[in-house]
């Protein structure tokens, strides 16, 4: 008697999902029981606005909303609303178990959380010293968001979380990594990074959520200032520090002769200790097509880091464009890619790697980014060298002054914003699967709250004056 056939393998994802056909469709009602779990209802669907009003699409695509994530002490948090402008996408959960959520965010002062300190209130006008800041989880002096920039509002961070994820991370770069020396430590608690990451990442179930992110971000930074910017770091053999670095994140497998002294070398800077700390949490934490989709990015941010290094070897200064090319692999896409990581969940491989969405990702990164040029322009200018942005290379292959080429980027910056948006709607209508959705969510979410870490981070930033 011949042995059975085995069945063969199954993909999880209907054959036709490159489509976004009937297939994927039928998949995500035959789930809809599970997203009514998580959600406290079906999908949502609604009409996009007409095509002269897509700058919005997204925030008036409906995208069902995850449950909110649980604080420390199992209650619930709102998702931060965004404004009324922003329409249902990024309203928050809804459902059974969330009636109470806006009662929670009218409390005058954060809960108190077991085994968590309780920050001390915010004081009247808030603390200059970034240490003090950071420490306590209260907001940096409120910087004015600048004219004319395309954005979403959104509210300060949970303080809670954020003293909590600023705690965290600094006895990880201490005593993990010994990231930096005494001196730097002013400039390490002035980042704010607990502020950051807690503000991009609203739907992260935990603090250990956040923290995955938190290290990522840390490293990422790291490498740049070591590497490449203002603490030792130069274009003159970037190229062999960043690969060394780069097999922190995709391990080296060579002989056995040679293997140990390739571990040995990921112990040799602070770059290298936290790129391979802060990859070994994260590895643990996601699947491996999560963990081989940020290697990728970091591959593409490195490359990205080269370009920028030849043309200051060269004394280049690029075309915009081309300019601009380089900034879509030198730029934040490795932190929103890894939204669903750092939300608990996984948007299947299949569909991340999609055109769309790779399309939705890319914008969203070279928005973000180009926030960066614009807040960062006077302290660039204040920093010995030319340093490249892009009100810089408009100014120089335009022809501008410096007031009307700063003035361009921020058009430049509202373009590539309202395309991620209706880009990233017509990707929510045309494959409504709940991760997808859920994704989509995540990613305006984390530009939203770059957006805001960076015009309330006063320590780092100010405006220049073209008003």
């Amino acid at each position: 008697m011949p042995a059975p056939e085995l069945t063969p393998p199954q993909s999880s994802l209907p054959e036709a999902v490159s489509r976004f056909g009937a297939h994927v469709l039928a998949d995500a009602a035959a789930r809809a029981h599970d997203v009514r779990a998580v959600t406290g209802g079906p999908p949502r669907a609604s009409a996009l606005p007409d095509p002269p009003h897509v700058g919005a699409a997204l925030h008036a695509a409906a995208v069902p909303h995850p449950a909110a994530p649980p604080r420390l002490d199992g209650a619930v948090t709102e998702a931060p609303a965004r404004g009324a402008d922003l329409g249902p996408v990024l309203r928050g959960p809804s459902g059974l178990g969330t009636s109470g959520l806006r009662q929670l965010l009218r409390r005058a002062e954060p809960p108190v959380l077991p085994g968590v300190p309780t920050p001390p209130p915010v004081p009247g006008p808030p603390s200059a010293d970034p240490s003090q800041a950071a420490a306590s989880g209260s907001a940096p002096p409120e910087g004015r968001p600048i004219p004319g920039l395309y954005f979403h509002p959104v509210p300060e961070p949970d303080p809670v979380r954020v003293a909590e994820v600023s705690r965290r991370i600094k006895e990880w770069a201490l005593d993990e990594v010994s990231l930096y020396p005494d001196d730097w430590e002013e400039e390490f608690d002035g980042f704010l990074v607990g502020r950051y990451m807690v503000g991009c990442h609203p739907d992260a179930p935990s603090i250990d959520h956040l923290m995955l992110a938190t290290r990522l971000m840390v490293a990422e930074n790291a490498v740049d200032d070591c590497y490449c910017e203002d603490h030792g770091g130069s274009p003159v053999g970037l190229g062999g520090r960043l690969l060394m670095a780069h097999t922190a994140l995709d391990p080296l497998y060579t002989t056995r002769e040679y293997q140990p002294l390739w571990a040995d070398s990921l112990h040799a800077d602070a770059p290298r200790r936290a790129y391979r700390s802060a990859m070994e949490y994260f590895v643990r934490a996601a699947t491996p097509s999560q963990a081989d989709r940020f290697r990728h990015d970091m591959a593409r941010l490195h490359m990205g880091y080269l370009a920028e290094a030849a043309w200051a070897e060269q004394d280049h200064v690029p075309e915009v464009w081309e300019y601009l090319a380089m900034r879509q692999f030198n730029n934040f896409r490795p932190c929103p890619t890894i939204t669903d990581t750092v939300g608990g969940y996984e948007l299947p491989a299949d569909l991340h790697a999609q055109a769309a969405m790779q399309k939705v990702i890319a914008l969203a990164g070279n928005a973000t980014t180009i926030v960066n040029d614009l807040y960062s322009y006077t302290k660039e200018l204040d920093s010995p060298g030319r340093h490249l942005n892009l009100p810089v290379v408009i100014a120089e292959r335009e022809n501008l002054s410096e007031q009307d080429a700063y003035l361009k980027a921020i058009e430049v910056h509202n373009d590539l914003m309202h395309e991620f948006e209706a880009e990233a709607a017509a990707l929510a209508a045309a494959c409504p699967v709940p991760a997808v959705l859920r994704f989509l969510r995540g990613v305006a979410a984390w530009v939203d709250g770059n957006h805001h870490w960076h015009q309330t981070n006063t320590y780092r930033y100010s405006l220049p004056d073209f008003w």
